[in-house]
């Protein structure tokens, strides 16, 4: 197949995240193409965009994009509803076309959880995969980092977004975030046991995000762990240009003597590793504050580039 082939997809959700992954494709993408915009409000500014930018368009979901002509064309689709939600699109869409690939931008985790730097390798054939949440994609990394190095005992990261970045869906998800985030530092990021916590910021001017991850692991070289860290930082830089620390890597020696109590966990003794994290949003739709959403849209968009590719290449 030609190289400069490209898949079509449809995004199902045209609030902010949808309309702002609908410009990163239109800007972006080198393997992908918009083929439909789904949306329940007629009169939602991410229809009209989208219908400004000559992309088909439905307000009756996801049984709209059923019936739409473009639909046989579709790819892949993004879900940038709800958790509920996607489990009832899912459904529907496997039935009619099982050969559709679904990134998951919701907590609802059908599919394996995906941090592209992580393991996406291991997922490039799923028929859906989970983008977990704004908080997982900008920590989990750093705890994997680390478990290239230690044994990574215990995983607390405090996520802290601008309240006006958080819409009605992150609203209305955030006992769903913060189980996922937790199963998934285990999971993906390599954890004994993970905690998540997310924090809605009221400040004004508004704040952008901020991320605390805090590693209890077995002793390890400090220095090959803040290498692992920063070559992580810079791996997820390469499509999240916001992405950055905010200060150097910090590190506790816990002593047997002194050690720490953490509930679930037990006595530890080891080292301690605090990264203290900062995202900036491209501003492409969204305001620069709103890194929380905009980790998640280039995350997702850097998935389904890279499972494009290799369907494009085979």
């Amino acid at each position: 197949m030609s190289s400069h082939r490209k898949l079509k997809v449809a995004i199902i959700g045209s609030g902010n995240i949808g309309t702002d992954l609908m410009i990163k494709i239109m800007r972006n993408a080198k393997h992908l193409e918009m083929g439909a915009m789904v949306g329940i409000d007629p009169s939602s500014d991410g229809l009209a965009r989208a219908t400004r930018l000559g992309v088909a368009t439905t307000h009756e979901g996801v049984e709209g994009l059923t019936r739409l002509p473009v639909f046989d064309d579709i790819d892949f689709v993004f879900d940038a509803t709800s958790a509920t939600a996607h489990v009832s699109n899912d459904a529907l869409l496997r039935q009619l076309k099982p050969s559709l690939r679904l990134i998951d931008l919701t907590p609802a985790a059908i599919g394996p959880y995906c941090v592209p730097v992580v393991n996406l390798d291991a997922h490039l054939d799923q028929p859906n995969v989970n983008m977990v949440t704004c908080g997982g994609q900008a920590t989990i990394p750093i705890v994997a980092a680390i478990s290239r190095v230690a044994k990574v005992h215990y995983a607390e990261i405090i996520a802290t977004i601008s309240s006006k970045s958080a819409g009605p869906g992150t609203r209305a998800n955030i006992d769903e975030f913060t189980e996922t985030t937790s199963k998934a530092l285990e999971q993906v990021g390599g954890a004994g046991k993970g905690k998540a916590i997310i924090v809605l910021n009221p400040a004004e001017p508004p704040l952008m995000m901020r991320d605390s991850v805090f590693v209890l692991s077995e002793a390890a070289d400090q220095a090959a762990i803040a290498g692992s860290i920063e070559a992580m930082v810079h791996a997820v830089h390469s499509y999240v240009p916001g992405y950055r620390l905010k200060q150097a890597v910090q590190f506790d020696v816990i002593p047997a003597s002194a050690p720490l109590h953490i509930p679930g966990l037990g006595s530890f003794s080891g080292l301690k590793t605090s990264v203290f994290l900062e995202v900036e949003g491209a501003a492409h739709y969204l305001p620069s504050y709103a890194g929380n959403l905009d980790i998640m849209t280039s995350a997702a968009l850097a998935t389904a580039e890279r499972m494009a590719e290799s369907l494009i290449n085979l």
